[in-house]
């Protein structure tokens, strides 16, 4: 079994760094160190720009670090992927990661009594809403097409769907649920990790009748969802994305792609390139370029914006947001500075109207 993470480790983890504390922060791009000597007053500072030096120093980190692990190695953490998650999520249950309370700060569409879900229900009509009665679940947990009229599949009387990847044990599902009041929502969750999705099943406010959790491998294209294509209004992946092997990536996106209704919104948030988690890595942890393995065997990658962008538009997706979150956060007790470095995006799947082909701009 993986050792649990060094102290290092937990910290370089932003979503362990997330400066919620269980209250909404302010939205991103509303607080600027003016003065330097003010820099301990808050726990963070949104759009701290690096100097020449620093963006130079944080460069050459990286290229030292840049050599690949030998291909035996990276075949073993590839092959093992789910094993160290499962061992993560054994160790560290439900205490590693903070609710995400900020999610209704930056990311609107998760809002209780979302507009866009009814403007996007009239727009499609009660046509794409019989879709989801087409699936049941077997007792072997396989997900199969049945009967149009199975009122009793999962999320089938639904008016708002939302699917987080990557769940981990539910720091996004349960805030959605217990601040989202819309009665017509459903939110299905899935992740990589058996363990971690017992451990949301097992949680007391896990509501069978708003939510289904699953195991599901992203970077399989070929498994099923427990629902058709074209019926989600939100897709959430938070800091997920970059646990995949560079080379799955563009297939993972462009399947997620196709389970948006149109008019629906694929969320990210995930690391970016330069993060302190990457300049911590030390050498012997590159499986790739950009690309590492931690100490308990899990993976990361750390993108740019025009990365995240190219792998949307070949999904056929058109961008509403792609910003940088470069954020200093500080550590008052310690009196310690981090420099993080954030992707968030928001993109959304065209619609049609009649008389339109697919694609057209």
């Amino acid at each position: 079994m993986a050792a649990p993470r060094t102290v290092d480790e937990v910290e370089a983890d932003s979503v362990q760094m997330e400066p919620d504390g269980g209250v909404k922060r302010p939205q991103f791009g509303t607080r600027f160190l003016t003065d330097p000597r003010q820099v301990f007053q808050h726990n963070a500072w949104d759009n701290v720009e690096w100097t020449d030096e620093q963006e130079a120093a944080a460069k050459k980190k990286v290229s030292e670090n840049s050599q690949p692990l030998p291909t035996e190695k990276q075949e073993e953490y590839n092959s093992r992927a789910n094993e160290f998650w499962n061992d993560f999520y054994t160790i560290h249950e439900n205490r590693f990661f903070k609710d995400r309370h900020w999610l209704f700060t930056e990311f609107t569409e998760l809002a209780p009594q979302s507009t866009a879900s009814h403007k996007c229900q009239s727009e499609l009509g009660a046509a794409e809403e019989n879709k989801l009665h087409s699936l049941v679940k077997t007792p072997t947990g396989e997900f199969n097409a049945l009967t149009l009229n199975n009122k009793d599949a999962y999320g089938a009387a639904a008016t708002y769907r939302i699917l987080e990847v990557g769940c981990g044990v539910g720091n996004t599902v349960f805030p959605i649920l217990k601040t989202n009041n819309d009665p017509g929502l459903f939110v299905y969750c899935c992740d990589f990790s058996s363990t971690a999705v017992e451990l949301v099943k097992a949680n007391p406010d896990y509501d069978p009748g708003r939510c289904l959790a699953f195991v599901h491998d992203l970077s399989d294209v070929e498994a099923n969802y427990p629902f058709p294509d074209e019926t989600l209004d939100v897709i959430v992946l938070i800091f997920v994305l970059s646990a995949l092997h560079p080379d799955k990536m563009q297939a993972s996106i462009s399947r997620l792609a196709r389970l948006l209704k149109p008019g629906g919104v694929l969320l990210l948030r995930d690391y970016g390139r330069y993060d302190m988690a990457q300049l911590r890595f030390k050498k012997g942890r590159c499986l790739s370029e950009n690309f590492y393995v931690r100490g308990d065997g899990t993976r990361v990658y750390f993108f740019t914006q025009d990365e995240l962008h190219q792998l949307f538009t070949e999904a056929c997706l058109e961008k509403i947001q792609n910003m940088v979150d470069r954020r200093l956060q500080v550590n008052r007790g310690k009196q310690l500075t981090m420099y993080r470095v954030w992707i968030q995006c928001k993109y959304r799947k065209p619609i049609c109207h009649p008389g339109e082909t697919e694609g057209k701009t």
